[in-house]
């Protein structure tokens, strides 16, 4: 398969700089390389997207997305982030594999096919924000497809996973803890120590079950990762802050978990950041898996968060070229024969799906 569209395509965008919330450029980089193949792009902001020929609104949908904002580069690089490089059959620089290669291989299996009398139909959208969950990516995005009237059935989600399916990721909440006490001097023991509430608070969500655990996912599993109390050794504080974080499941939404959290603690109000960000699972019968598990792929529990978080009306399954060991990672790198397989094995995927 020759892929050197592809290569040249991932080439310019490693090299244009899309940190989240300043993808502008590379958004025009791929509405114009849409444009000149005849697929007849649309932008929302950052994110492109287009409907393959022949949209028929009676028939389900199937979304191709990726991403193409990149984290800021490690201060530990070796090479010029912005570089890309090929050597060794690897292709080098910031967002090469999370989620560049995704994103070339969807552009390609969506041109691919976008003229097929197929029995759904393909909607491709590489979308922005994916690396902070910002509200101008898919937060944005999804909600403009519904008010035009596009439903979509099912979702692939590019991401690096050695084109292995990822059935499942956890969602995320944290929480922000206040807890109060009377501040007084140390040496004759006066007020009531923050501290020591706090600690009792913890000591009951640590012991906290929750009711239900998911079967795929396994328990909520909670942690508290930032402490901050006091101003001087002599002084008994009298406000302790702290942060939990909590990676959620399907069998407990995330404002129900916050519910019974704040049912468990006695002297401390939790405040969630946010609880949008969802777990994710689709059913191992669902069409989409079973197209993936006949190529002879082992469905897997990603312990990495995606867009697919966002996706809570319909079913995602995420798989891509690359590594996830790779993201976010000093000398980022896909291997070109990656993005080969990638399309290859995205066309058989849709080709053989029946939704």
């Amino acid at each position: 398969m020759d892929i050197s569209q592809e290569t040249a395509l991932l080439s310019r965008l490693v090299a244009t700089q899309s940190f989240s919330r300043q993808e502008d450029a590379t958004a025009a980089i791929i509405y114009d390389y849409l444009n000149a193949a005849g697929a007849s792009p649309q932008r929302l902001g950052n994110n492109v997207w287009a409907l393959a020929e022949g949209y028929d609104p009676t028939r389900p949908t199937l979304m191709l997305n990726s991403h193409h904002d990149t984290v800021r580069p490690a201060s530990s690089y070796t090479r010029d982030p912005f570089a890309p490089d090929i050597e060794d059959g690897r292709l080098y620089g910031l967002g090469s594999n999370d989620a560049g290669a995704s994103a070339v291989s969807l552009i390609r299996t969506f041109l691919d096919l976008r003229k097929r009398d197929l029995p759904f139909n393909l909607l491709l959208a590489i979308t922005a924000e994916e690396e902070v969950g910002g509200e101008n990516g898919m937060r944005a995005f999804l909600p403009m497809l519904s008010d035009a009237g596009i439903t979509i059935d099912c979702a692939i989600v590019g991401e690096p996973t050695g084109m292995q399916p990822a059935i499942a990721e956890r969602g995320l909440v944290v929480l922000d803890c206040v807890t109060e006490g009377v501040t007084g001097h140390a040496a004759r023991g006066e007020g009531i120590n923050a501290i020591y509430r706090a600690m009792e608070d913890i000591d009951r969500l640590r012991a906290y079950q929750f009711p239900r655990t998911s079967q795929v996912l396994g328990p909520v599993s909670l942690n508290v990762t930032q402490i901050e109390a006091g101003w001087q050794h002599n002084a008994i504080p009298d406000v302790c802050k702290w942060v939990v974080d909590i990676r959620t499941t399907d069998a407990h939404p995330n404002e129900e978990v916050v519910r019974l959290l704040r049912e468990q603690v006695k002297w401390s109000t939790l405040t969630p950041r946010s609880t949008r960000v969802k777990a994710s699972v689709i059913d191992t019968e669902h069409p989409l898996v079973r197209a993936v598990t006949a190529l002879g792929r082992e469905p897997f529990v990603s312990p990495t968060t995606s867009d697919m978080s966002l996706m809570h009306d319909f079913p995602s399954l995420k798989i891509g070229p690359g590594q996830s060991s790779r993201s976010h990672s000093a000398d980022e790198y896909i291997r070109l024969e990656e993005i080969e397989e990638a399309v290859g094995m995205y066309k058989e995927i849709i080709l053989n799906l029946e939704l």
